[in-house]
């Protein structure tokens, strides 16, 4: 990994003065013809907003995702779980996927969100999803990170190099489980910002000027308040989070309010059916100011529902000709991608 402009150093070793337990920082850059930078706030105008807005569409997923959120409009990210629910997500026309952690665990080792998961299942999933259409961006859960500051290092520049245009890294301890269950534990905030400014400088350490998107997630809410969950992420966002991400806001007025505190840095709302957020539709969530609307189980449950009907069918009736609907071997490849290769053949 080769070394990175330092966009912030800790002011001192010692405790702050600011009578909580977060460490300060403060940055030094100033580039040539920038706005001098303020004390404590991550600062890196290469990634401002503004040089996003125009142009485009970038065929670089993590410049593509940057584009997006600068630009009208709220990204929808439907949760995907493996290959099929990838080119299904596709074919129906989604601009940009989200790999859950749970479905993640679900689907390659038949397990629950209980932090059972490593960094190679999560990258070996990505790397797969990445490759279908690489211009298309790919939100990647990354849990706690997998360990200390050296391993979320690590995770950020596996996800980057699997193609992953932007994961999330969150406040939960390392046995974490899913945010929509109760139960959860958190760490001090210190270990979260720590975390952060890992993952923020080891995105600035990538060669090339790599445009990989940190978004910051705290799970506090329901354990510590929504007071101590916006003031996280704040000072992530100080840190150099590109996006804020409050796992299970209960209700429109909060995730409004939390819009508000948190401007001007995107939001991102994750909604799960019975889960802890309400099923606000993606015009819903838009128009409360939402940035990103990932929709983390869709897939896992639909596929959940349909294998399992079509399991209990072929052992009562002894023949999967019902549940098929009419679909055969072609029409199924076609779907993976048969066409593409056709081109190949011609």
């Amino acid at each position: 990994m080769s070394p990175s402009i330092d966009y912030f150093s800790k002011l001192s070793s010692a405790s702050n003065t600011t009578g909580d337990d977060s460490p300060q920082f403060h940055s030094p850059l100033s580039s040539p013809g920038s706005v001098s930078p303020v004390d404590g706030v991550y600062y890196n105008p290469r990634l401002s907003p503004a040089n996003y807005l125009e142009g485009p569409l970038s065929f670089n997923p993590a410049t593509r995702l940057r584009q997006m959120l600068a630009r009208p409009g709220i990204v929808v990210a439907p949760g995907i779980c493996d290959g099929i629910s990838a080119r299904c997500a596709l074919e129906a026309g989604f601009t940009c996927l989200y790999q859950s952690g749970a479905a993640t665990t679900a689907s390659r080792l038949g397990q629950p969100d209980l932090a059972i998961a490593t960094l190679n299942d999560f990258v070996g999933a990505a790397q797969m999803v990445c490759s279908l259409d690489p211009t298309v961006p790919v939100i990647a859960d990354a849990d706690t990170g997998f360990g200390g500051p050296a391993m979320i290092a690590r995770t950020v520049t596996q996800y980057a190099r699997a193609g992953v245009a932007a994961l999330h890294i969150e406040d939960q301890v390392q046995t974490k489980r899913c945010g929509h269950l109760l139960g959860k534990q958190v760490v001090s905030r210190e270990e979260f910002l720590s975390r952060v400014r890992a993952a923020v400088l080891a995105r600035d350490s990538i060669p090339g000027e790599s445009d990989f998107v940190i978004i910051a997630r705290t799970d506090s809410a329901q354990v510590l308040g929504m007071e101590e969950a916006v003031t996280r992420l704040r000072m992530a966002a100080d840190l150099g989070a590109d996006v804020c991400f409050i796992e299970g806001v209960r209700t429109k007025e909060l995730l409004e309010s939390t819009v508000a505190a948190l401007s001007p840095k995107p939001v991102l709302v994750n909604v799960i059916s019975g889960g802890l957020t309400p099923s606000f539709t993606t015009q819903e969530a838009e128009a409360m100011g939402a940035k990103i609307i990932i929709f983390s189980l869709v897939s896992s449950v639909a596929m959940l529902h349909a294998c399992r009907a079509a399991m209990q069918l072929l052992k009562k009736t002894g023949t999967d000709f019902t549940s098929a609907q009419g679909m055969d071997p072609k029409s199924f490849f076609e779907v993976m991608g048969t066409n593409s290769f056709n081109l190949l053949q011609r």
